[in-house]
């Protein structure tokens, strides 16, 4: 369903990534893994049409997409969660949900997203109107992912959806990425720290390291591999 090939991108001098390729099969979850600065951020944001590469390919379906702008990217099924959740922190839990669904104009069809988001994430039904400034972190991560299914993606794009969210609701929203995925269809590219967590829910997994891919297979030989286990995997 996603084919990157070869793709190179600098910030002005600086390379960040170095002829990265993967490829995503429709309907699979498949997880991007290594350390801080290892390009995994930035290969999301290219492939979301937020930056231009240098050289290389991101192939959607098919057809090439590098060169669209993000918003064309959002109308074509391909959708980003953002590190850092970046919800609207002045607008309510309803609000931010309509804000991902700009893209939709039968408000039967937002409806019913909405509904579906409120079934996945009951406690976003809970706090419905609400700010979402003032949600927990883990609420904040439940809404940015319900924003992103108001626009009805075939393709959802998760950057670090861990990050600075308490174990127990961590554990609830890897659940629901795979409830999503298995009831949905949506294919899944997961951006994720915690190696652990991402290597069980994924079938497959590229491993990062300055902007180069050094590996990639199955999560299952990723997750017994004495290096990956050594360097994300706590031993």
């Amino acid at each position: 369903m996603l084919a990157v090939d070869n793709l190179n991108v600098s910030y002005g001098a600086i390379r960040a990534l170095h002829g990265v390729s993967l490829a995503v099969p429709q309907g699979g979850i498949v997880t991007l893994i290594g350390s801080n600065g290892a390009g995994k951020s930035t290969t999301l944001r290219t492939i979301s049409g937020l930056i231009r590469p240098v050289s290389g390919s991101v192939t959607y379906e098919g057809e090439r997409i590098d060169g669209l702008p993000a918003h064309r990217i959002v109308a074509r099924g391909l959708c980003q969660v953002p590190e850092g959740r970046m919800v609207f922190a002045n607008l309510s839990v309803r609000e931010n949900l309509m804000m991902g669904a700009y893209l939709q104009r039968d408000p039967a069809v937002i409806r019913s997203e909405r509904d579906y988001v409120f079934s996945v994430f009951p406690r976003l039904a809970e706090r419905e109107k609400q700010l979402a400034g003032t949600l927990s972190g883990g609420e904040q991560q439940m809404l940015a992912i319900g924003r992103a299914l108001m626009s009805r993606p075939k393709f959802l794009m998760l950057d670090e959806p861990s990050l600075g969210i308490a174990p127990l609701l961590v554990k609830a929203i890897f659940q629901q990425i795979v409830e999503i995925n298995r009831s949905r269809g949506i294919t899944i590219l997961l951006v994720e720290q915690n190696a652990n967590l991402a290597l069980e829910i994924a079938a497959e997994g590229f491993v990062l390291e300055t902007g180069r891919v050094i590996l990639q297979d199955r999560s299952a030989v990723l997750r017994a591999d004495p290096k990956v286990r050594s360097a994300y995997l706590g031993g």
